[in-house]
């Protein structure tokens, strides 16, 4: 029983504690209602996460399709919400009604870099290129060692397995290592996920430590300022 006791505390210490989560997700709800269902049970889970623990939501910023879903019932739920948004994509993501807090960014490039700074960790839920394209970015960081934040795929009736499949092509093929198969977290209810998320331990080696990141951004953000310096004197 002791034995057990000593485990059992092991695996509550290394479970991380996530304040902000952020989704990755659809402007389109899809053709199926079991994507809306998803939506809606992960924003549930965000809201009533361990009873007296809530996760805030940092999203897309828009308020159709999931991104909708997700961030009304969030925001509903008392958590807070923080969309962030490219300025070109306001008028085609946003009708109506937003929920929470809304950040004006200049680019697609500026929403991923605030969306990384701002959240413990990523899901994505059933979306189209964007969302695919967020997720794996945020994947490719992990590996690169720019973060080590938890990654999730919600796998919601299979919608990811071609994705997976391709994942698995292309450790047969030589392009990915074995340990950065299991990146991400992957299941198909938000309440395991987010479960699996807790628990996850990297096993893949990362191409660069972190700080080499900050430091890279730093130099680069100088080496910036110094030219439009000498630019405008």
């Amino acid at each position: 029983m002791k034995g057990d006791e000593g485990t059992s505390s092991a695996n509550e210490a290394v479970k991380k504690k996530f304040n902000r989560i952020c989704v990755f997700c659809g402007s389109r709800a899809g053709y199926k209602s079991s994507f809306s269902d998803a939506a809606l049970q992960l924003g549930k889970e965000l809201v009533m996460f361990k009873v007296n623990r809530k996760i805030d939501l940092v999203y897309g910023g828009g308020s159709v399709g999931l991104m909708g879903l997700v961030s009304k019932t969030v925001y509903e739920g008392g958590c807070h919400v923080l969309g962030i948004i490219p300025r070109a994509l306001l008028p085609h993501e946003i009708s109506g009604k937003t929920y929470g807090e809304l950040k004006i960014v200049a680019d697609m490039h500026q929403r991923k870099s605030e969306m990384e700074k701002h959240a413990d960790a990523f899901i994505a839920l059933p979306g189209g290129y964007g969302t695919m394209e967020e997720f794996l970015e945020m994947i490719t960081w992990a590996q690169l060692g720019i973060h080590e934040k938890p990654v999730g795929l919600l796998n919601v009736d299979g919608y990811y397995d071609g994705l997976l499949a391709l994942f698995d092509k292309g450790v047969e093929e030589g392009f990915i290592a074995d340990s950065a198969r299991h990146i991400m977290a992957l299941a198909d209810t938000a309440e395991e996920l987010i479960k699996k998320m807790e628990e996850y331990a990297p096993i893949h080696e990362r191409v660069a430590p972190r700080q080499s990141w900050e430091v890279d951004q730093l130099l680069e953000s100088t080496t910036t300022t110094q030219v439009g310096e000498s630019l405008t004197s």
